[in-house]
């Protein structure tokens, strides 16, 4: 079976919500367009934005095997995100409405 790690992924200090959707936007774009098989490993996004570390943050579920390829584009996209803890997995039942979007590939 397939294990997911949570990727939360942070706004810059002071970012809108709506200025930091804008950039997951054009980053998520990116993927979509350069780094295919990379992005269909991304299961589910959270259905909200939340407050982590005093910024706007989102999470998504992401393949283990796909996070350090991940991490690499969102480095150079300037996108910051919370450490990871690869210790930490989860299935794909866990990631379930209400409080997950399965990403429809």
């Amino acid at each position: 079976m397939t294990e997911y790690i949570c990727l939360t992924l942070l706004a810059e200090p002071g970012e809108a919500e709506s200025a930091f959707k804008a950039r997951l936007t054009a980053f998520w774009t990116h993927m979509i367009r350069n780094k295919l098989s990379d992005y269909e490993r991304v299961y589910a996004e959270g259905t909200r934005f939340s407050v982590m570390e005093g910024c706007v943050s989102r999470q998504y579920m992401v393949e283990v095997e796909a996070a350090t390829a991940l991490i690499a584009e969102l480095m150079t996209s300037g996108i910051e995100f919370s450490p990871l803890d690869e210790d930490d997995t989860y299935t794909k039942y866990e990631a379930t409405s209400p409080d997950w979007f399965q990403i429809d590939h």
